[in-house]
């Protein structure tokens, strides 16, 4: 194998360990030590909200003031010193108080270099280093309103040497947490990977038709679901082809077919006979006024040869849809079931009668955007959304308004066609789907309908044994059909 899962995942999970101690070095060794002294910049502060507070109220030399300060500062390892204006300690906790004395009269004579961190008008924070002992301190000196002087300082060196101490311990342990974790990823990699190989092993069996291979794992893992469903597929799919094999075998021995079929053609001619005598009896009637010249003005013989040309493109168009539901009825034409966009396919059936949108008048709604991918037989559908879409336009009325809707439900998509206008009487409803039946006859003469459009719906629909109907509203009437999502 080429690219191993198990490398795959030992050199992920290595990675990640040692990008995590890289990590943590950088920190500790860049923002540990800015952030030890942003925190201290802010007990410094509290230290001084407590002397300042004793030294307002006159309790700075008392047990109880000296007493919570102490506390605080010991807790913050700051050492502390007060002098009063002629320099005499009001309070301290600082082992070497001469020291101490000497930094802050370096200060107050500005005789000391500091890197001031925050500066006010009661105070200085400052980093500085202590030339007597060579040690880096965090300082806070100032005045207080009486004229007493304090100062604060905590040294540095102890969070550094944490921080080097702490690299060291992590530098020492991270190759065994390495050399540990790897172990541990090469041992559940295995875990993971052997299912795989033996899924993919399966998947090689039943492309070959070999239904007796059975995946055998015994963990409970999403890998080991899909295996019961890999194992769940084959014994499906051996039982299916048994049973196209058994349907097959009857299918060749079905005679009924032949009768239906027959019966059919009876059915189709008498429909196509009655359908064409009128427009028949039109064309011979205007053309032999047109022989006759009942009418000699041009005008007239035009309208004469507009009638005639009409009639027979609507014989035509008829004899097509004839033909085109008598494949599928018949069982004619062969399904070619494919995966395909359908909203893509609205948008060119709305693209293609645009000239008729704009004859209509009608404002036509289809706010779908993002693609949605169905299983059919995509010419056929097409069918189905021109009829609809083409009837919408030829029954709008009222507010002229078409709106194309897709609702997804479970794993079927609802495509629907509304139209406003009036209602299908429900005596009708039940007969539209029939040959050559119409509600409204002049209607539909008028735009020269033959009542075989949801005709030819309804017999690609069964062909796909989906579901399709209408649906009357108020103000308008609903056409819908189903397809599979998956």
């Amino acid at each position: 194998m080429m690219r191993s899962i198990k490398r795959q995942i030992m050199a992920l999970f290595s990675g990640i360990i040692i990008f995590m101690i890289v990590i943590i070095f950088i920190i500790n060794g860049g923002f540990l030590e800015r952030y030890y002294v942003s925190t201290k910049q802010s007990e410094f502060i509290k230290v001084y909200e407590l002397l300042e507070t004793g030294m307002k109220e006159g309790t700075l030399s008392s047990e109880t003031a000296s007493g919570e300060l102490s506390r605080t500062a010991e807790k913050n390892n700051i050492a502390v010193i007060v002098l009063n204006r002629q320099y005499e300690p009001l309070y301290m906790n600082a082992r070497d108080m001469q020291m101490m004395v000497t930094q802050l009269m370096g200060y107050l004579y500005n005789k000391n270099t500091q890197e001031i961190l925050e500066s006010t008008d009661e105070y200085v924070i400052s980093k500085c280093r202590d030339k007597l002992n060579n040690t880096e301190y965090i300082e806070m000196w100032g005045l207080f309103e009486d004229g007493s002087i304090f100062m604060m300082r905590s040294p540095l060196e102890s969070i550094r040497e944490t921080v080097n101490l702490f690299n060291r311990f992590l530098l020492a342990t991270g190759g065994i947490v390495i050399v540990l974790g790897s172990l541990v990823a090469w041992y559940f990699a295995k875990r993971l990977s052997d299912p795989i190989l033996q899924l993919a092993e399966l998947s090689k069996k039943m492309a070959d038709l070999d239904f007796e291979a059975k995946y055998s794992g015994s963990h409970s893992t999403e890998i080991d679901v899909l295996g019961n469903s890999f194992n769940a597929m084959s014994e499906k799919l051996e039982s299916t082809i048994s049973n196209l094999k058994k349907a097959n075998n009857e299918l060749l021995k079905d005679i009924e077919k032949k009768e239906k079929m027959e019966n059919m053609r009876q059915e189709f001619l008498a429909n196509v006979s009655h359908e064409l005598k009128t427009p028949i009896a039109l064309v011979q009637g205007y053309a032999e006024g047109l022989k006759e010249g009942v009418n000699d003005d041009p005008e007239s013989r035009e309208f004469y040869c507009d009638v005639i040309i009409d009639e027979a493109g609507k014989m035509n168009q008829m004899v097509k849809n004839l033909l085109t539901l008598n494949q599928l009825e018949f069982g004619g034409e062969d399904l070619q079931f494919e995966r395909f966009d359908i909203v893509e396919l609205i948008r060119g059936v709305l693209l293609s009668c645009e000239i008729l949108i704009t004859q209509s008048s009608a404002n036509v709604i289809f706010r779908q955007d993002e693609p949605v991918y169905v299983w059919g037989d995509a010419f056929k559908v097409e069918q189905v959304v021109r009829n609809y879409f083409t009837n919408a336009l030829h029954h709008v009325d009222g507010e002229r308004v078409i709106e194309i809707k897709l609702i997804s439900r479970e794993d079927v998509v609802r495509i629907s066609v509304f139209n406003t206008g009036h209602p299908i009487p429900e005596e009708d409803i039940s007969q539209i789907w029939d040959k050559f039946y119409k509600v409204d006859k002049a209607r539909t003469r008028e735009y020269g309908g033959n009542g075989i459009g949801l005709s030819i719906v309804k017999a690609i629909m069964n062909s796909f044994h989906k579901e399709f109907g209408v649906k009357n509203y108020d103000n308008g009437v609903e056409f819908w059909f189903e397809l599979d999502r998956k």
